[in-house]
């Protein structure tokens, strides 16, 4: 069986990797990959967690209601960003500085 430090040492270098790609980057869509790491530590963590406890499956039932809303958030945002590229022509971030005209 594979400890829960492996678990948690592989978790926090995703949320590393994304919490970089997210204060780095200049592109909608590789910020949205960042943050996509990021809950996908987080939901790494809530299986881990579940796999050693014992008695309830908790952290499991939870990981499946985090996937369920990360997909619906993932399909709102890249709405968003489809719209906003339609409207400003570029997807960086600094470079939209109005939402009307």
């Amino acid at each position: 069986m594979i400890p829960l430090s492996h678990f948690m040492m592989i978790s926090a270098a995703l949320f590393c990797i994304g919490l970089f790609a997210v204060l780095s980057k200049k592109n909608a869509i590789l910020i949205l990959i960042g943050i996509e790491f990021m809950l996908n530590a987080a939901i790494l963590n809530f299986v881990a967690f579940s796999k050693h406890d014992k008695l309830a499956s908790g952290g499991q039932v939870f990981a499946v209601f985090a996937i369920v809303l990360a997909a619906a958030t993932v399909a709102v945002t890249l709405a968003i960003v489809l719209n906003v590229y339609k409207y400003y022509k570029t997807i960086d971030p600094t470079k939209i500085d109005q939402l009307r005209d």
